[in-house]
Formats: structure tokens, C-alpha cells, sequence
């Protein structure tokens, strides 16, 4: 059985946000929209994500590292949050094992909210129903694009490639090759869910802080007033051509 999938690596995601807005975008003007904005430019904005990126930091000054996490729905091959909704709105689908929402079913319980370990469900206040990453169902299943072009509005829109996308069950596929020779792990396994998309680990970069690199060392122009001597111009591109 096909099950599609999300490869993240975390080692190349810069926390540009470009998915978020990417994923906002589509899905709030496609199939699965519109996704709505509560007092988006106020002093406590809110809004219906299908996408989030967390960002934080590990270790302790000065040995930190900045880490960003972008997380959604994991489309697990054992969703608890099927089993729980007592109108059949939550479903995964046999064909591709990607884990939709019924609309027209959803009564905005939250009970496959609670049931989510990963806290990748949300309520639209507006619809009142639960929303949740669809791996751009609408956009992947659309023949009318080039094939190229069907893929998550996510993984088209990141500038480093972080995110690969494909078929976790095929040996063979960009994502399965990934997972297995860079040691894609998939998030809390103890749960038993089975999650479809995995993440690519960091990798150190073992950097030696010295005592002197936390002391700022002022900008000598302002010591003495003085201005840089302007570089002397070389022979230029011309004078090699004459």
C-alpha cells in the first residue's frame, strides 16, 4: 500500500517560514479553505495553521544552537485520531494513507485533537471544524498539472530543500532513500502511531568558543575619526582584453 509522506532535514531548514505561507496560501484558497485569520495585524494575532515552524534553543550560552522545527500533521500509518471521532469525519485513506477531515461530518468536538500526540489539529473558530495538513490532496491528485508541479505547496516553496516528499513504502523513492542512509527517525515512536513523515537529524558542527570571541571589540573608525584608504584599482577586465 502506498502511504505519502514528508522527509524534513533539519540540518538544511533556515526557519524562512516560506511553507507556512506557502501552505496558508493554497489551502485557504483551495479545497480545504479558507483558513481563517483572527485579528491578524493585533496585539494577539491568531489563525488556522496547517504548518508551523518552532523555533528554539539547545545548550547553554555560549555553546547554543538554534534549532528549527517545523511540524504538522504526520499522517501516521496508526492515527489515533480516527478511532475517537464519533461521526467517521476523520479518515485515512487506503489508496495513499494520507489522513483527511470530512467537513461536512466534523462537529468540532476536539476529541482527535486530544487524541493527537503532536498537537497537529486545530479548530477554525469560524467553521467550527477541525483542520489539519492534507499534503495538498487537491494539488498532488490534480492531472491537469505538470508533474512536476504535484507536490505539497510546502516542498515546491522551500529555498534549501528541506522538505523531500514521496512514498515512504517504496524502497526506491526520494524519501525512503533519504531515511535510510541519513537515519531519518520518525517522532515519538513510543506512542506506537507509526508516523508517516520522518525528520533527517542535524548534524554537529563542533565550534571551540575562546574566552576573547565574547568581547566586543569596538569599530576603530570611531576611535580616531579616520576613513579607510580607498583599495587600489588594479588592472581591470579591459586591460586584459587590449
Amino acid at each position: 500500500m502506498t502511504q505519502l509522506a514528508l522527509v524534513i532535514d533539519l540540518n538544511v531548514c533556515v526557519g524562512c517560514h516560506a511553507c507556512v505561507t506557502s501552505c496558508k496560501q493554497w489551502n485557504t484558497s483551495g479545497a480545504a479553505g479558507p483558513l481563517v485569520d483572527d485579528q491578524p495585524y493585533g496585539a494577539d494575532p491568531t489563525g488556522t495553521f496547517f504548518n508551523r515552524v518552532q523555533t528554539f534553543e539547545v545548550g547553554e550560552f555560549p555553546n547554543t544552537q538554534t534549532v528549527h522545527f517545523p511540524k504538522s500533521c504526520l499522517h501516521c500509518e496508526d492515527p489515533p485520531c480516527v478511532p475517537v471521532c464519533p461521526t467517521g469525519a476523520s479518515y485515512k485513506r487506503k489508496e495513499d494513507g494520507i489522513v483527511l477531515v470530512d467537513y461536512d461530518k466534523c462537529i468540532g468536538c476536539k476529541y482527535c485533537s486530544w487524541a493527537c500526540p503532536y498537537g497537529a489539529r486545530e479548530i477554525d473558530e469560524e467553521r467550527k471544524v477541525m483542520t489539519k495538513c492534507t499534503l495538498c490532496v487537491d494539488r498532488i491528485t490534480d492531472t491537469a498539472l505538470p508533474a512536476a508541479e504535484r507536490k505539497p505547496a510546502c516542498v515546491l516553496a522551500c529555498p534549501t530543500h528541506a522538505r523531500l516528499f514521496g512514498d515512504v513504502h517504496d524502497p526506491e523513492s526520494v524519501v525512503s532513500v533519504a531515511i535510510r542512509e541519513r537515519g531519518g527517525y520518525a517522532l515519538m515512536p513510543e506512542w506506537n502511531t507509526r508516523p508517516a513523515n520522518h525528520y533527517l537529524p542535524r548534524r554537529r558542527t563542533e565550534l571551540t568558543v575562546h574566552a576573547e570571541d565574547l568581547v566586543r571589540v569596538d569599530n576603530p573608525l570611531k576611535i580616531d575619526g579616520s576613513r579607510p584608504e580607498s583599495p587600489q584599482q588594479g588592472l581591470g577586465r579591459e586591460d586584459f582584453a587590449t
